[in-house]
């Protein structure tokens, strides 16, 4: 990335868009987005959002919401119940409903059905 472009998105006591603004990858450690707290075991807790990074993309700016990772709280553990209700879930998806097999994979929503009780027409439509 230019330096032009760069300074362009360095806007640290949010003057110019209304709220903190860094460049990609020019943000300060102590801030990460949705997917870097994910990552790390942690969730935003209610926080509001503290800053934003902006790149340009083919078409116009790409933009990233940055929390605070003194302020993130321990992602919560799903009780049994919940475990057991997304497993049903899950399971539904990969059931097919003309043969009442479990295929191992999730089903086209396109067919309906799984691969082997698709009529050959069915597959050949994009």
């Amino acid at each position: 990335m230019s330096r032009r472009s760069s300074a362009r998105f360095w806007d640290p006591r949010g003057d110019r868009y209304g709220i903190p603004t860094y460049p990609w990858r020019l943000a300060p450690s102590h801030l990460a987005t949705r997917r870097q707290l994910a990552a790390a075991g942690l969730r935003p807790g209610g926080q509001d959002v503290v800053a934003q990074v902006l790149w340009r993309r083919w078409r116009g700016l790409g933009v990233a919401y940055l929390y605070d990772r003194r302020l993130a709280l321990p992602k919560r553990a799903p009780s049994s119940a919940q475990r057991a209700a997304l497993a049903k879930a899950l399971a539904a998806r990969r059931t097919c409903p003309r043969c009442a097999t479990d295929r191992g994979y999730v089903l086209p929503r396109r067919l309906g059905c799984c691969l082997e009780c698709a009529e050959p027409w069915e597959l050949n439509t994009a």
